[in-house]
């Protein structure tokens, strides 16, 4: 190898934490794009189902093992139910009755201040600095939620989708982290996305709202499958190959407001001074939980 091939992929790998945090931050908007034209179950349904398709090929065309372990295919379908089904069912769903992508961003991006107060239940105790995270992230939730209350973007309906989007990603967080064992990305992902496709299919057909299938509905497809699930998925497998995985945390701050500033520049969504210091005093108390 050149030098010169070396150092454009040494900048590749060093870019690969930024570029996954640019596709994550696009979901919830993504089903802003998408939700005017199809009921957020049907499409996720559909989504679910073209995912497990392409990781179906990729695994056989990749030779990748499967998990050798029964009771890991149970866990990792767990994972398809909470992480993937419940999740996005929730967060999609409080999208499409109201609520605004970096909102829902925000509310999902809690998830490490729920988990770190889980795990004191367990024994573990957290630091001063922690608990001061803790309440400053709790503190800019409600300056944000009260002052969209104000502005009517928020209600009980989506607001309880949206604290079900938490719930559900911190309880497959926290079972991941006790029950799964490392797999090949390329077949957990296969039965993660077929046990949500399953799950999500029957419970389509109770939505009454036909889907209408309109070019911004293609897009926001296009991009769940390829970019959000093969392409997001593809950059942490290949981050976790070479240990950069890490990197991701001290990034994964600037998605709430990342969201935000695409639904302002696609959608015209309100981002007041308000909103902002919410959202900075939030991804500052996140950062004080996690950071070691």
């Amino acid at each position: 190898m050149t030098g010169q091939g070396a150092a454009g992929d040494s900048r590749w790998i060093a870019a690969m934490p930024a570029v996954f945090v640019a596709i994550w931050c696009t979901g919830f908007v993504v089903a802003r794009l998408a939700m005017p034209h199809a009921p957020p179950i049907s499409f996720l349904s559909i989504r679910f189902a073209l995912s497990a398709l392409c990781f179906g090929a990729w695994v056989f065309a990749s030779g990748a093992r499967w998990p050798s372990e029964p009771a890991q295919w149970g866990h990792l379908a767990v994972l398809g139910l909470t992480t993937q089904a419940g999740y996005l069912i929730c967060g999609w769903a409080a999208v499409k009755y109201g609520m605004g992508a970096g909102t829902m961003a925000l509310i999902a991006g809690l998830q490490p201040l729920l988990t770190a107060l889980w795990l004191h239940t367990q024994g573990e105790r957290l630091k001063p600095l922690q608990w001061t995270g803790l309440l400053l992230g709790l503190a800019g939730l409600v300056l944000v939620v009260l002052h969209k209350l104000g502005a009517g973007e928020l209600n009980a309906l989506n607001m309880g989708l949206g604290a079900g989007a938490l719930l559900t990603i911190t309880f497959g967080g926290l079972y991941q982290k006790r029950f799964v064992k490392p797999n090949d990305a390329r077949t957990a992902m296969f039965v993660q996305m077929a046990v949500a496709a399953l799950i999500s299919a029957p419970l389509a057909l109770l939505e009454h709202e036909p889907i209408v299938w309109h070019h911004e509905l293609f897009i926001a497809l296009g991009w769940s499958v390829l970019v959000l699930t093969l392409g997001g998925s593809s950059l942490l497998f290949l981050m976790l190959q070479r240990g950069a995985a890490t990197r991701v945390t001290s990034l994964m701050y600037l998605v709430p407001p990342a969201a935000a500033l695409l639904a302002w520049a696609l959608f015209g969504d309100p981002v007041g001074a308000v909103f902002w210091l919410g959202m900075a005093m939030s991804a500052l108390g996140v950062y004080w939980v996690v950071r070691r």
